[in-house]
């Protein structure tokens, strides 16, 4: 059940990462998934585990680590699709 959890808070951020760098409509929610999970690690690693705690997750730093996330994400296939 905690993975499903995990799945569900990680959507969420991504999809708010996705909403404030207003990139998140094009990744679609598989890779809004992505973005979260891997954003809450980065941003867990990078910032600590503070503010609100939500399925194991530092909500704020996982939205920051997100938005970090899709940013560079989103560079690396606006360069790769202009070419």
């Amino acid at each position: 059940m905690g993975f499903i959890w995990s799945l569900i808070v990680g959507a969420i951020i991504g999809a708010i990462a996705g909403a404030i760098t207003n990139r998140g409509a094009a990744m679609g929610w598989i890779a809004n998934i992505v973005a979260g999970l891997i954003g809450a690690w980065i941003g867990q690693g990078l910032l600590g585990t503070w503010g609100p705690s939500l399925a194991g997750m530092a909500l704020i730093p996982s939205i920051i680590g997100a938005i970090i996330v899709v940013l560079i994400v989103s560079l690396v296939v606006g360069r790769t699709s202009k070419k």
